[in-house]
């Protein structure tokens, strides 16, 4: 049945399973929208929803089928007439249908569940697929709570509901409860002692009560199952499903396991994201893969062996991913390594800077920001610019004197290589008359070619961020200058952009 043997079929019911937490509902526009991202993501089965249950869940699976053309679209039931003719009927528009039907396979399900007998269940999941099959050709059975179930018992189950004409028996942990070892051991049970289990594929079903789904899911997997069934960011009902992107990194990473998917995995950070804002489920920072901190190093040791070599702590690239980059999180557990790093992307010059002095004053500010952001950087390398460019331009004193009758005139006293030099200028403004006297005192005339000014604090205080992009010598250098007076700032965004050649 399976062209492939080592190709798993990836079962997305983020739309039906997924979206059972409270709180999460999605529209059908909605839902439209996810089986979309998830066609393109390369899902290989979409379970729509659950018809019976709604006729919002019917409209889902009657558009979905519409829209969706490669993925097979399921449609869930009970072991029931009425669930299976409605999910029927739901699924008419489907270019490749699938009726996922079953019924409970532990003795606590079928005492306390059903109040019935092994025999009537066994009965009612035969009559079940029988049924299904009269519409579709594509039977999934789930034998619920196999994760509790009999061994014997279940493969007489999967036996008979595969004679039957199933395609995909689904062997689900419903409530979380096994161990790997455990869950591995019950497929390993399954692919030895049911005669016809070369007829279906075995799927995993596995919930995270425990912490456990994902490692059950891979244990089933190497243990002969073909199809895992999962969830974007592994949401779910209670502590959710078997999370979809983590499935599908641990089998390209350990490839020798020798299993694939054929996941788009750059497409699966957007995914989460988008899932994430309209399921109105945050993503947990810590969340492997797809969460903020994932490619995320804020330790000294971490960041210093991280950029000497990605591999020291990371086993995955971020953009196999969907993410551009690892992001280096300045803190005051950074080290130097980190702070050079950052300097560098902003594009100053490391040789004539000098680090320790700009490293010390880092971990003052780091202490009390407790994480810096680029404008942080910025206006620390602003402050004091002659401590932290070797033989730097620094202004001593800056004076601007305008009015409406008379053009802007600016006295500058600069400080270079430990000797003051002082200038006067006229400009057409006081901006102006500020760079021609930084330019009568450097005896160069570097070119400004773009010239912003941005507000990075609200109220009395403002301050105003100035960032110009010069030319000179045919290379450009950005400058960055910080103060609550703007023409300073704009000075200091000069000077900055000047230390980085002069």
């Amino acid at each position: 049945m399976l062209h492939d043997p080592n190709r798993i079929y990836i079962f997305d019911t983020t739309l039906r399973d997924g979206e059972q937490v409270p709180g999460s509902q999605l529209t059908t526009p909605e839902k439209l929208i996810i089986g979309e991202a998830l066609e393109s993501l390369g899902v290989d089965v979409i379970e729509a929803g659950f018809p019976i249950s709604s006729p919002g869940d019917f409209t889902s699976v009657v558009e979905l089928s519409k829209l969706v053309r490669e993925p097979v679209i399921c449609a869930l039931t009970r072991a029931n007439k009425g669930d299976i003719d409605c999910a029927a009927e739901a699924l008419k528009h489907a270019k490749r249908p699938r009726i996922h039907t079953g019924i409970g396979s532990s003795d606590t399900h079928i005492k306390y569940k059903f109040n019935s007998t092994r025999e009537a269940i066994l009965e009612r999941a035969v009559e079940a697929v029988k049924y299904a099959k009269t519409f579709v050709e594509d039977i999934e059975f789930y034998a619920e709570d196999a994760g509790r179930a009999d061994n014997e018992y279940l493969a007489r189950m999967i036996e008979a509901v595969i004679a039957a004409g199933a395609t995909v028996v689904n062997i689900p942990d419903t409530n979380g409860y096994c161990l790997p070892e455990q869950y591995g051991a019950k497929i390993r049970f399954l692919k030895e002692n049911v005669k016809n289990i070369d007829k279906a594929i075995i799927s995993v079903h596995c919930h995270n009560d425990l912490g456990l789904a994902t490692a059950n899911s891979i244990a089933g997997l190497q243990n002969g199952a073909r199809q895992v069934e999962c969830t974007i960011n592994g949401i779910g009902e209670r502590a959710g499903n078997t999370s979809l992107e983590e499935v599908v990194m641990i089998l390209k990473t350990h490839a020798s396991v020798g299993l694939h998917t054929h996941i788009n995995t750059k497409q699966l950070y957007p995914i989460s994201g988008m899932v994430s804002r309209m399921m109105r489920m945050p993503v947990q920072p810590n969340k492997a893969i797809v969460g903020r901190n994932a490619f995320a190093h804020s330790s000294g040791i971490h960041q210093d062996g991280v950029l000497k070599h990605r591999e020291n702590y990371e086993i995955m690239n971020p953009e196999d991913v969907g993410i551009d980059q690892s992001e280096i999180i300045l803190t005051a557990r950074s080290g130097r390594h980190a702070l050079k790093h950052h300097l560098e992307r902003l594009g100053y010059t490391i040789d004539r800077i000098d680090l320790n002095q700009v490293y010390q004053r880092f971990l003052e500010l780091a202490d009390i920001k407790k994480e810096l952001k680029d404008d942080d950087l910025l206006q620390l390398m602003g402050a004091k610019i002659e401590e932290n460019f070797k033989n730097g331009l620094a202004i001593n004193t800056l004076q601007v004197k305008t009015g409406d009758q008379e053009s802007p005139v600016a006295t500058i006293r600069l400080n270079y290589n430990g000797v003051e030099h002082a200038a006067t200028a006229v400009g057409n403004g006081p901006v102006s008359a500020t760079i021609k006297a930084i330019e009568e005192i450097i005896g160069k005339h570097v070119e400004i070619k773009e010239f912003n000014i941005h507000s990075i604090h609200g109220g009395s205080d403002d301050v105003s961020k100035v960032d110009m992009r010069v030319v000179y010598d045919d290379k450009s250098y950005m400058g960055y200058g910080f103060s609550t007076d703007i023409v300073r700032a704009s000075a200091n965004a000069y000077l900055d952009a000047l230390n980085k050649f002069i």
